[in-house]
Parts: C-alpha cells; structure tokens; sequence
C-alpha cells in the first residue's frame, strides 16, 4: 500500500473512494444502495492539522493545571514534536491524546513530585533533541 502524502494526496483518495464503492456494491443490496443519497469520505488528517489539535489539547492541560497553581508555557518545537509523535493517518487525533498523557502529563508529574519544577515561575515546555524538556 503506497504511502499517503502531499504529493499523492488526490490520487490515492479518489482510488480509495472507487475502492469503496465497489465494496458497497458488492456487499449491499441494490435497493438499499439506491437510497443513499451521498457518500462521504473523511479525508487523513495532515500534520498540521494535527498540530493543530495538539495546541487545543495542551491548552485544555494548561486550563486544568491553573486551578493547581501551576502556569505552562508549550513552544513551538514541543507542538510540532507532539504533534509528530501523535501522528497517524490511520487513526486521526486520537494517539495525541496518548502522546500526551506519556510525553507531557506523566513526566510533569514526575518532575512537580521531584521538585525539578515549580509553581513559582511558568514552567516551559519545549523540545531538544530527542525529546522534552521542562524547565522554570
């Protein structure tokens, strides 16, 4: 299976799109297949789309940590490698979530609970080299 990209995009959507209905013609009965009025195709997410989520899921951690007195600061480069982690055109958003809770919720949890951060100061959230850091 060819993989998807910018590139190939159209192509291999308007394939898959024959693909299925081929399918549904093969596994649906005609009479219920003249009723559907329109077939519609979610499109993969790109990875900016899916950066996109990423910033709307951290700022919804930023929300719930402020109550705690903590303030977070996500630069751009932990977006993008959030984002690329959280990246899987088979699945959507759905392993940013995971991304996440293992790369931001569980390690800052583990750097409040060893004082490595504070409340003090905003705490930053950035990338370098292979991973995050956090610092304040």
């Amino acid at each position: 299976m060819e993989q998807l990209n910018d590139s190939n995009r159209e192509r291999i959507i308007e394939q898959t799109k024959n693909q299925v209905m081929e399918m549904l013609k093969k596994t649906i009965r005609p009479e219920f297949l003249n009723r559907i009025d329109e077939t519609i195709m979610f499109l993969p997410l790109t990875k900016e789309e899916i950066a996109s989520v990423v910033k709307l899921q951290m700022n919804s951690v930023s929300k719930m940590l402020k109550p705690q007195g903590f303030q977070i600061e996500v630069t751009p480069h932990a977006i993008q490698y959030l984002a690329n982690v959280g990246y899987d055109p088979e699945f959507g958003a759905r392993p940013v979530k995971r991304a996440i809770q293992h790369y931001v919720l569980n390690e800052l949890s583990r750097r409040i609970l060893a004082e490595e951060v504070t409340r003090d100061k905003p705490i930053i959230i950035d990338e370098f080299g292979q991973g995050l850091v956090f610092r304040n």
